[in-house]
Formats: C-alpha cells, sequence, structure tokens
C-alpha cells in the first residue's frame, strides 16, 4: 500500500468531485414557460382569490401534498421562513418555552425567538442524532409549550414517542424535515407526524428549488395560520373574521412562481435522488465494515433513513489517533468531508450572553433556562471528538469513485499509527 498522502504518498483521489446536478431540461422548459407568461409571482398581500399565489405555486402544493398524504401544503420561500411561520401558527409567544435539540442548523433554535419564545436545549441520541425523548421529558416545564423535533442527516427523530410525548402534555410537536424528504417510521413520512413539518428546498438538498420550503399540517386552523403569517395576514384578519389574532402579524415568506415551476419537475424526480443518496450510504456503511472505531449510520426499526448525510462515529480509544489527525489524513487523499457538524447552538453568542431580540435581555429575561457548557454532553462529545460526515447531496459520484473513496478510508485506517508522527 502507497504511503500516506500526507505523509508524501500519492493521493488515492487525484480530482475533487464535481458537484450534484439535479436540474435537467424539464425544470428549464417549465421556466422559460413562466418567463415567457411575465408572471414571476401571482401573489397579492390582500384579501382576495390571489392572496394563494398563482398557478405554479398552487400546482405544486398540490403535487406535494398527494406525494406526501397531507391535507394542506403551504409553500414558503425558504425553511427558515417556514419554522418561524410554524411558531407563529402553534402561537408561540413571550416566555412560553420550546424544546429544541441542540444539534441542527440554528435556524431551528432561533425560530421560537422570534416570537419571544425561549429554546430549551435537550439532548441527543448518541446513535441517531436526533432528539432523546427522556431528554425531552427532564426538560419539560410548566411554561413548555411544544416540541421542535429535526430528522437530522435524513433519520427520523422518534415521532411516534414524541408525538405520544406532546398529546399527554398538550403540546405541539413541530418537525424540522429539511434533511428527510422520503424517511419514515412506521410507515408514515417524516414531516408528517406532527402537527407541523417543515421541508427545505434550499440548494443541495435531495431536492431544491434554489430557496425554498414547505410546511405540511392536517390541522385545518394551522394551515389557515400558515398562510395568513406568510402573505401580510394583518391585512386580511378583518376579511376572514379571525377572532384570534394572536401572531398574525404577516411577513412575505412567499414562493415565486419560477421556484415552483422548478419544484413542479424536482418534486417528480424525488425518488431517484432519494434512492441515489440511500445507495451512496450503504455502499459506503458496507465498505467500511470491520474497521473497529467506525461506526456507520444506525437506522432505526421500521424506518427509513434518507441519508443527507453519511455520518460515522469515531472512537478515538479503539482508532489509536484522534478524529483530527484521520480527518488530516482523509484529506490528504482527497476525501471531501467535515468534522463535527455544528457547535452545540446553546454555545452560540446569543445564548451564552443571552442577547437577542433588543439590547436588554430579551427574552431570556422571561426564563431561566440554561446554556451552560456541558448542558449536552452526548452533542457536545459528537462535536468535538466522534462525528466525521459526508455530505451525500453534494458531489456526484459513480460507483469507481466511490470505491476510491472506501480505498482512501482504508488506507489512511490500515497506517493510521503513521500518524503520530504529525505533529
Amino acid at each position: 500500500m502507497d504511503k500516506l498522502a500526507i505523509l508524501g504518498g500519492t493521493p488515492v483521489l487525484q480530482q475533487p468531485f464535481p458537484a450534484y446536478n439535479s436540474v435537467s431540461q424539464e425544470e428549464l422548459d417549465r421556466v422559460v414557460r413562466v418567463m415567457q407568461s411575465g408572471c414571476l409571482s401571482a401573489f397579492y398581500g390582500s384579501w382576495r382569490d390571489e392572496f394563494f399565489g398563482g398557478e405554479m405555486v398552487r400546482t405544486f402544493e398540490k403535487a406535494w401534498s398527494q406525494r406526501f398524504q397531507v391535507q394542506h401544503t403551504i409553500s414558503v420561500n425558504s425553511a427558515t421562513s417556514g419554522l418561524f411561520a410554524a411558531m407563529g401558527a402553534i402561537g408561540i409567544g413571550p416566555g412560553d418555552e420550546v424544546i429544541v435539540p441542540p444539534y441542527t442548523m440554528s435556524a431551528t433554535a432561533m425560530a421560537p425567538l422570534i416570537y419571544g419564545g425561549i429554546p430549551v436545549f435537550a439532548d441527543i441520541d448518541p446513535e441517531t442524532f436526533c432528539l432523546d425523548p427522556q431528554a425531552v421529558k427532564k426538560a419539560l416545564t410548566p411554561r413548555t409549550k411544544a416540541i421542535l423535533a429535526v430528522n437530522l442527516f435524513g433519520q427520523p427523530a422518534p415521532l411516534a414517542e414524541l408525538m405520544r410525548l406532546a398529546q399527554e402534555h398538550d403540546l405541539k410537536l413541530v418537525e424540522d424535515n429539511a434533511q428527510g424528504p422520503l424517511a419514515m417510521e412506521n410507515g408514515r413520512y417524516a414531516g408528517t407526524v406532527g402537527h407541523i413539518g417543515i421541508f427545505s428546498l434550499n440548494y443541495h438538498k435531495h431536492i431544491h428549488t434554489g430557496e425554498g420550503g414547505m410546511c405540511v399540517t392536517n390541522d385545518d386552523t394551522l394551515a389557515l395560520r400558515l398562510q395568513l403569517i406568510r402573505n401580510h395576514a394583518e391585512s386580511c384578519v378583518e376579511d376572514l373574521g379571525m377572532q384570534d389574532l394572536t401572531n398574525l402579524v404577516g411577513f412575505n415568506y412567499r414562493m415565486t412562481e419560477l421556484s415552483a415551476a422548478v419544484g413542479i419537475e424536482q418534486l417528480k424526480k424525488i425518488d431517484y435522488h432519494v434512492t441515489r443518496r440511500e445507495y451512496l450510504a450503504q455502499r459506503l456503511s458496507k465498505g467500511i465494515e470491520g474497521l473497529p472505531g467506525l461506526t456507520p449510520p444506525q437506522v432505526r426499526p421500521q424506518c427509513r433513513h434518507v441519508y443527507y448525510v453519511w455520518a460515522v462515529r469515531f472512537d478515538e480509544n479503539l482508532v489509536g489517533v484522534s478524529r483530527e489527525q484521520f480527518s488530516k489524513a482523509l484529506t490528504a487523499e482527497g476525501v471531501p468531508h467535515f468534522t463535527g457538524y455544528v457547535r452545540p447552538l446553546y454555545l452560540l453568542p446569543l445564548f451564552q450572553q443571552r442577547v437577542a431580540l433588543g439590547s436588554k435581555g430579551y427574552p431570556f429575561n422571561l426564563s431561566s433556562a440554561k446554556y451552560d457548557r456541558g448542558l449536552c454532553p452526548v452533542t457536545e462529545r459528537l462535536w468535538s471528538k466522534e462525528l466525521l460526515g459526508f455530505e451525500t447531496c453534494m458531489h456526484h459520484i459513480d460507483a469507481e469513485q466511490l470505491d476510491l473513496i472506501i480505498e482512501a478510508i482504508h488506507k489512511v485506517y490500515a497506517q493510521r499509527h503513521a500518524l503520530a508522527q504529525l505533529t
């Protein structure tokens, strides 16, 4: 076996992988038709038929509802907007607590803050990286109003269990399913188990519209509130005779006809794109079997994992070198990957300094929630020592290149003790 590239040998992978491109002629043709129509967005911010958007938006929403077997789909201009709208729709207000995981994109934890809510962090399961229901139970207080679960990396959180917990305590369950389209638990799509689910359509997701998102719900009232918050609610509540005006201060979270046109065609191909990610991840998992200290993603029983990220747990005691040393060697061999994912969100400056909206500590001054280091030890351990990730959605990889990735991992593993030469 050739010497490690980091020690002067030849890298296994000689060329970087091209970016994955899921857009083809069908998307182009539909976008051209929209451009030729001259109607790039048909929304009006006042109460009329166009309040719900144009032909492409409505067609996309209907197709999404049919595919994911839900009553209502509300398109938005990003999953972040969808998360914000969901918090508004379920009535989060100043001082209300929302239990969130600390291991997720920051928008998840920001969503309650928009309405003066308090993110309360609960630790995650070390094998699935999703909320641990036992940690959620410990985080419950009389001020808890909702649980915001994340189906991280394409693995469904324990949604049925979290839903039972929510029902027992009269809470709302919201799913951040940005990374899990077509993931399933017990025959139900992730994103459709909670009261509201949010999907992402931004660049490098399984399917995308450049930027965009979808909110889904089977609740008629929540659907209307999401539609209102999306599109200047304050201008329409009188026409609708709305009695409960809570959080019906509108935003502009509207999707354009152009984005919807792309989404219509992308949705038709979702099975191909998701299955491709599953193939890559399953081949990688098979490829590292028998390497002590490298644990591939675990899939919970009765679940479908759609592998937005192929996430490996690294045990430096079994491997004999640190994750950082191993990672540097993989990089030298040409393997694109990352370590740690995101820093636990409660370590961000706004939580550490308890400053978010305005300069006087609001809304943290309404709560005794803690954000100390050590709050979620599983998350901190995964971030600082254990997690290695490969973004299956990012790269165009053929079978030969996939074999080279596996070869590079084996090469580094076989010569890992040579890494002790590095300072």
